[in-house]
């Protein structure tokens, strides 16, 4: 395989550089470079999100005939690689990435002609609906019920580890709308307001002192059936379908990024009167993490290509789901062994922007802590990495 960029994607990769120079100020680079968990709040994302929309480049793997670039697989990549190495804020993808798709494929015409527009240009902030108190990687186990009563669908119940449910205007969900039959039969696809009358949500703090996911309850929440997508019973099909492009992330990008950082924190941390780097076993360490780090990096470029040509993820996703955070982790952990003594400060208040509180850390690893933190979730969520290696040993090797 050739991973030599061809001219035309050098010439993609300047343009992309050029942008970034010009609309990533730096209150945008700061509150990219002190995200601590999976994605950045707003409002710096909201900035940022304007400038994408209006340079046409929100969506990048959206078709132009919904408001896409129309790019490339490498494109994307390039795109994805440049943003994580310039520090840019982590955008909610649940929009753009998971619902958008899934109203492409699944969704009517006016559900089409509604909704994406919007997500495009920011009037609608998305969360997923999904895992429940003793539903997370069991999805079919999901109990939260949903009632016809004439045109609407009478919720009740909960969900939780709603990533930023308390930013959201919106919601998509998973709802059992039957107990016959399989699990899988009974659940439908459901697209909410969160200020619909009997919707809550409740704040979970993670141990890195960050709000970033939530409980949401249901009582009585009135849906109408117009916001179903697809049939009753076949929200089964159409989650598997979001969770392939959800586990199907590239990842070699975000975390070569990380992993850089690690590196310098290591030039700079010392270690028996030496700088880190320059110890044998911990220098073992780095070179282990690259090499299998530049195997993911491959692995991508094959999935891309077989995108490339029209063909969907598939149980490939959840190679990359699987290979790309356990990967996230073994960098975290090589970030917290770099910086020794200073993991010890809880400091949740000066990673905030434009806070003014003068931290302990290093401005080199201050987020350290927090992404190893995070970090431990990442082989749950989207499907633990047992149900990866499930899924995997079924439809790539036959067992």
């Amino acid at each position: 395989m050739d991973l030599a960029l061809s001219p035309a994607d050098e010439a993609f990769r300047s343009e992309v550089r050029r942008f970034l120079d010009e609309k990533l100020t730096p209150d945008l680079r700061e509150a990219g470079k002190k995200t601590g968990g999976v994605l950045t709040d707003p409002p710096a994302t909201a900035k940022w999100h304007k400038a994408l929309y209006e340079k046409g480049w929100l969506a990048p793997a959206w078709p132009k005939e919904y408001g896409g670039p129309g790019w490339t697989e490498m494109q994307r990549y390039i795109f994805s690689s440049e943003c994580s190495s310039a520090n840019a804020p982590i955008l909610a993808n649940f929009g753009t990435r998971m619902c958008g798709p899934v109203l492409m494929k699944f969704g009517s015409a006016e559900q089409k002609a509604f909704y994406l527009p919007r997500i495009l240009k920011g009037d609608d902030y998305w969360c997923q609906g999904y895992s429940e108190p003793g539903s997370g990687s069991d999805l079919a186990s999901l109990q939260m019920k949903a009632v016809r009563d004439g045109d609407h669908y009478v919720l009740n119940g909960t969900k939780i580890w709603t990533t930023h449910a308390h930013f959201a205007n919106r919601m998509f969900c998973l709802v059992r709308t039957s107990n016959a039959g399989k699990p899988q039969e009974g659940i439908t696809f459901l697209l909410l307001e969160t200020s619909t009358p009997g919707f809550s949500v409740r704040p979970i703090i993670t141990m890195a002192g960050d709000h970033e996911v939530n409980q949401c309850f249901f009582d009585n929440v009135r849906v109408p059936v117009a916001n179903r997508v697809g049939e009753e019973g076949q929200g089964w099909t159409i989650a598997k379908y979001l969770l392939e492009f959800e586990r199907g992330n590239a990842y070699a990008a975000a975390l070569q990024s990380k992993f850089n950082a690690v590196k310098k924190a290591a030039q700079i941390e010392r270690s028996d009167g030496g700088a880190l780097a320059d110890d044998e076993t911990f220098k073992r360490k780095l070179t282990e993490a690259e090499i299998e780090l530049q195997g993911l990096m491959v692995t991508e470029h094959r999935v891309m290509s077989q995108l490339a040509q029209g063909q969907n993820p598939g149980p490939a996703s959840s190679l990359l789901k699987a290979r790309g955070t356990e990967m996230g982790q073994r960098i975290t952990e090589l970030s917290i062994e770099a910086l020794a003594f200073y993991i010890a400060p809880f400091e949740p208040e000066a990673r905030k922007q434009g806070a003014n509180v003068k931290p302990v850390t290093p401005d080199h690893g201050l987020v350290f802590m927090p992404q190893y933190l995070n970090s431990r979730a990442a082989t749950i969520y989207g499907g633990s990495s047992e149900v990866q290696r499930n899924i995997m040993s079924k439809l790539i090797l036959g067992i």
